[in-house]
């Protein structure tokens, strides 16, 4: 338990941060799982407009950091590739 004034402030901001942080996450596997699911379903045209959708919420994601850029940039091109193949 934080004992100090300066951690007791850390330990809300880490709560309120971890709450934002998840939202984030939870939506970028809402939109990745409808999107696999699609593919899986040989929906194509219908995965390829949701495609902008997955790019918005990762790039979303790794602007406040969430994840990091890299990681996003991976994300989207092995998802452009699910969907290529």
């Amino acid at each position: 338990m934080a004992i100090t004034k300066s951690a007791k402030k850390a330990a809300r901001q880490s709560v309120a941060r971890r709450d934002r942080n998840i939202v984030y996450k939870n939506d970028i596997k809402k939109t990745i799982k409808e999107f696999k699911s699609l593919v899986l379903a040989k929906k194509i045209d219908e995965a390829k407009k949701l495609l902008p959708q997955i790019y918005k919420t990762l790039d979303k994601a790794a602007k406040v950091g969430v994840i990091k850029k890299n990681n996003a940039s991976r994300r989207k091109s092995r998802l452009t590739k699910q969907v290529e193949k």
